[in-house]
C-alpha cells in the first residue's frame, strides 16, 4: 500500500498515462481474440496482463484516495471482473477472454475518471 497521499497521487497521474493505451490495447485484444488472432496475439496478450497487473496494484495502494470523499471505484465489483478476467485466460479460450475483456473495459475507463477526479483535487 501507498503510504504517503501525494505518493497516491503521483501513481494515480502515472496510471492515467498507462491507462488510456491499456483500453485500447484491451479492445484490440478483443479483436484479436475475437477470430482475427495475429502471429504476436500471445505476446500481446501477456503484455496487457502485465499492465493490468500493475494498475491493479496501484488501485490495491491508492483505493483510500480514489475513494476520498466519495465513492468512485468499487472495489468489490472490481476485484469480481478482474478474478473473472483472470480466470478466463488461465482457461485459455479466445472467446472466452475477449467477451470478459470486454466487461472489464469499462471498468478501467471509470477508473480513468476517478483518478482524473482525485488528481485534479487539492
Amino acid at each position: 500500500m501507498i503510504e504517503n497521499r501525494e505518493e497516491q497521487k503521483e501513481a494515480l497521474e502515472t496510471l492515467m498515462g498507462f491507462n488510456v493505451r491499456l483500453i485500447n490495447n484491451m479492445k484490440l485484444i478483443v479483436k484479436e481474440l475475437s477470430g482475427k488472432r495475429k502471429e504476436d496475439t500471445d505476446a500481446f496478450l501477456n503484455d496487457i496482463v502485465q499492465a493490468l497487473n500493475w494498475e491493479i496494484q496501484v488501485v490495491n495502494g491508492t483505493m483510500e484516495l480514489l475513494n476520498e470523499g466519495k465513492k468512485r471505484i468499487d472495489k468489490e465489483a472490481f476485484n469480481t471482473k478482474i478474478a473473472a478476467l483472470g480466470a478466463v485466460i488461465a482457461a485459455k479460450e479466445d472467446g472466452a477472454m475477449a467477451k470478459q475483456f470486454e466487461e472489464v473495459i469499462p471498468v478501467f475507463e471509470d477508473l480513468e475518471k476517478a483518478a482524473e477526479e482525485v488528481t485534479k483535487q487539492g
